[in-house]
């Protein structure tokens, strides 16, 4: 995983912290599955946004969460799809 050099965060951590956020869950780690930890459609969507928000990038569609529930999954994509890497 690279860091965001403005940030110095790394995508896993950036999405282990979303995650804990949205879904309320301040234990869950970087392979906790977002179903499992209570996660929904709607969650699903405040995770692409925040994601969205954060990286300055409009185009991460929604599915990647469900494609790829936990954070250590989902990471691995946005490096590699969305020039994290």
């Amino acid at each position: 995983m690279t860091e965001n050099t403005a940030t110095a965060v790394s995508t896993l951590d950036l999405l282990v912290d979303i995650f804990r956020d949205v879904l309320d869950h301040p234990g869950l780690t970087a392979d906790t599955d977002f179903y499992e930890a209570g996660g929904d459609s709607l969650a699903a969507f405040q995770v692409t946004g925040r994601l969205q928000e954060t990286l300055g990038c409009d185009d991460i569609p929604v599915s990647l969460v469900f494609a790829y529930p936990t954070p250590r999954d989902l990471a691995e994509v946005v490096d590699a799809d969305f020039g994290r890497d």
